[in-house]
C-alpha cells in the first residue's frame, strides 16, 4: 500500500475513534484530528530529512498515537486493523494510568526507547505540535511542568532524529515566553 492510502485509511480510523468520544483540542473547539494531522505532517517532513526512515510505519503510528490513551480503542483492535508492531508503538506512546502521575512520562519514554527510532520521532513530533500557546485554563505550574517535560523528552530522545530534535529545541526556546507571560 502506498503512503497516501495508508495515511487516508489510518486517518479515517483515528478520526472515528476520537470523534466517538467528542475529543477536541484542549482550549478550543477544533476536532482532535487536527493535532494528529499536525504530528503526521511533522513526520512527513522529517522523513524527507532523514536516512533510513520508514515513513509508512511512522505515519500510521503518528495518526494512532493517542487512540489507546484517549479513546475506547484497545491494543488488540489496533493490532487487528494494523499490525502488532504498530500496536506496540502506540502502547509505548500511551501513558500508563496505573502509575503515579510524576512517573508517567519517564515510564513512557523508557518504553519508547526500546522501539525503533521512528517511534522516538513521533514523540518528538507530538511535543513539537503541542508546544503552542497554552490553553487559557492552564495555570503557571502546569505551563512550567509542560516546559520541563519538553526538555526531558528532548534530552531522553536525543540521537533519534536530528531534524525533529532541532525543531523541538526551537519550539522549547519559543515556549519560554509563556513562562514569562504566566507570572
Amino acid at each position: 500500500m502506498n503512503t497516501q492510502t495508508l495515511y487516508q485509511k489510518t486517518l479515517l480510523f483515528a478520526a472515528k475513534k476520537h470523534t466517538s468520544v467528542s475529543q477536541v483540542l484542549s482550549g478550543s473547539e477544533l476536532p482532535y484530528i487536527v493535532h494528529l494531522s499536525n504530528v503526521a505532517m511533522e513526520i512527513l517532513i522529517a522523513s524527507q530529512h532523514s536516512k533510513e526512515f520508514d515513513v509508512n510505519f511512522a505515519i500510521q503510528v503518528a495518526l494512532l498515537h493517542d487512540t489507546i490513551e484517549d479513546t475506547e480503542t484497545t491494543f488488540e483492535e489496533i493490532e487487528a486493523n494494523f499490525n502488532t508492531e504498530i500496536a506496540e508503538a502506540v502502547l509505548a506512546l500511551t501513558k500508563n494510568e496505573t502509575i503515579e502521575k510524576s512517573k508517567k512520562m519517564i515510564d513512557s519514554l523508557t518504553r519508547i526507547k526500546k522501539l525503533r527510532k521512528e517511534v522516538w520521532a513521533i514523540k518528538l513530533a507530538d511535543r513539537i505540535t503541542n508546544l503552542q500557546s497554552p490553553p487559557n485554563h492552564w495555570d503557571t505550574e502546569k505551563i512550567q511542568n509542560y516546559y520541563k517535560e519538553a526538555i526531558l523528552i528532548s534530552e531522553t530522545l536525543s540521537g533519534s532524529n536530528e531534524y525533529l530534535e532541532n525543531r523541538l529545541k526551537y519550539k522549547i526556546e519559543e515556549y519560554i515566553k509563556y513562562l514569562v507571560i504566566s507570572h
